[in-house]
């Protein structure tokens, strides 16, 4: 398809939106190896945008500007039809981002996101999977923190394993370690916009099943609800406790496995956690952290409770940590593996993930635009699917490829 653009970044003047802009702007320049334009609700807010990247690359003045509105469908068309690809960091989605999915499945315009909605994109699937493959695009959710570095590594430690040993490995653990990083508003906004509804049992239902993102018919497996408590991990030798967006990078995980025909086994068991090293002192911190996180979310359900927080403790949608915490934030990821080779002997592997900004904003934007780009460029090298996807499902090897870009790392051992 002729298009008039390779991404368009909708949301370009959000916190998020910016540090993707910027990244853009600064890695791939304009109008050379890229066809990029901002557009949003507000045009003297893109001019402005446009004016502060054209300090650091005079090329930004030629970028174009597009004006649209969340809930105006047919603005959302006009713009979808003009790119290959719609580049969105606009959330919480459940509120803004129905309209827009719809448009890029109407005009064959792929199309990713930030979003960590489990219900939502359970929505989406349901409602988008089958017209999006007749057209042939791919709608791909959660390349942000939530979920690239838990789904993209768990394909590459599952290519290592199949390349070595000849098999998938029949169980993965994602141990979360040190880590630094800022709390994103965008994140908690899309937290509390579930609580609101979490007595919506279609909801609470898909918070609560570990396969909620599998196909009809596929929602079953070996896996049970995620870790609540602290518990002893023999085979990473840690503590382990919950990791709050483990509901849903395992939703994510699972339905890559089974969108590739079920590449890691029907039997594929999948865990995320986060870890400490053992002694007393981690076990108490463990301790405190996932009971801090527990009382977290059952006040966020109390509609009054979680007005108070807003107006007074958490952060705002478009807030986020300043340049000097997003540049010093990392964080590193251990999956720990366990399968048989071909010939039925035992194996283990594990694999490090690691990011060089904090996860949130620093790393989570230069995701998703590499995530863009790979859909918009790397076209040829794509896995042969189309629907409402993952990130491993969509774009595999290719994605892989293009994270180190992005300050990511993956590695055996």
């Amino acid at each position: 398809m002729s298009r008039d653009f390779d991404v368009i970044l909708w949301g370009a003047t959000g916190f998020t939106g910016r540090l993707v802009a910027e990244y853009l702007n600064e890695t791939y320049g304009v109008g050379k190896d890229v066809r990029w334009a901002i557009a949003g609700r507000n045009v003297n807010k893109l001019e402005a945008l446009r004016t502060e990247l054209t300090a650091r690359n005079p090329d930004a003045a030629g970028l174009d500007i597009i004006r649209g509105d969340s809930h105006d469908a047919q603005s959302l068309h006009q713009m979808a039809a003009r790119a290959s690809v719609i580049c969105t960091t606009v959330g919480p989605y459940a509120k803004y981002g129905s309209k827009l999915v719809a448009a890029c499945v109407a005009e064959g315009t792929d199309y990713c996101d930030l979003t960590g909605e489990t219900p939502w994109i359970q929505d989406m699937i349901e409602q988008h999977h089958e017209g999006a493959k007749e057209k042939g695009c791919r709608i791909v959710h959660c390349c942000g923190f939530d979920s690239i570095p838990s789904d993209m590594g768990t394909h590459f430690l599952q290519r290592e394993a199949k390349r070595e040993h000849g098999a998938p490995l029949d169980t993965i653990g994602f141990y979360l370690g040190k880590s630094k990083g800022g709390v994103s508003g965008g994140t908690v906004a899309s937290m509390l916009n579930i609580a609101s509804n979490i007595k919506d049992p279609k909801i609470r239902k898909a918070l609560m099943d570990p396969y909620a993102l599998n196909p009809k018919g596929e929602r079953s497996g070996p896996d049970g609800r995620d870790q609540m408590g602290v518990q002893w991990d023999e085979d990473a030798q840690v503590w382990t406790g919950p990791f709050v967006m483990a509901s849903i990078n395992t939703r994510i995980v699972r339905r890559s496995n089974a969108l590739t025909d079920y590449a890691y086994g029907r039997d594929f068991r999948y865990k995320e956690v986060t870890s400490r090293p053992k002694g007393a002192r981690n076990y108490a911190i463990s301790q405190q952290l996932a009971v801090g996180q527990n009382i977290f979310l059952a006040l966020a359900a109390v509609g009054p409770v979680r007005k108070l927080m807003q107006a007074t403790i958490l952060p705002d949608p478009g807030e986020g940590p300043d340049e000097h915490a997003r540049v010093h934030g990392y964080f590193n990821i251990r999956f720990v593996g366990q399968g048989k080779d071909r010939s039925g002997n035992p194996v283990k592997m594990e694999a490090r993930v690691s990011g060089d900004r904090d996860p949130g904003y620093g790393s989570t934007s230069k995701m998703l635009a590499e995530s863009a780009l790979c859909l918009a460029l790397d076209k040829d090298k794509l896995p042969e699917q189309a629907g409402v996807l993952t990130p491993a499902s969509a774009m595999g090897d290719a994605l892989l490829d293009r994270l180190p870009t992005a300050g990511l790392s993956f590695s055996l051992g």
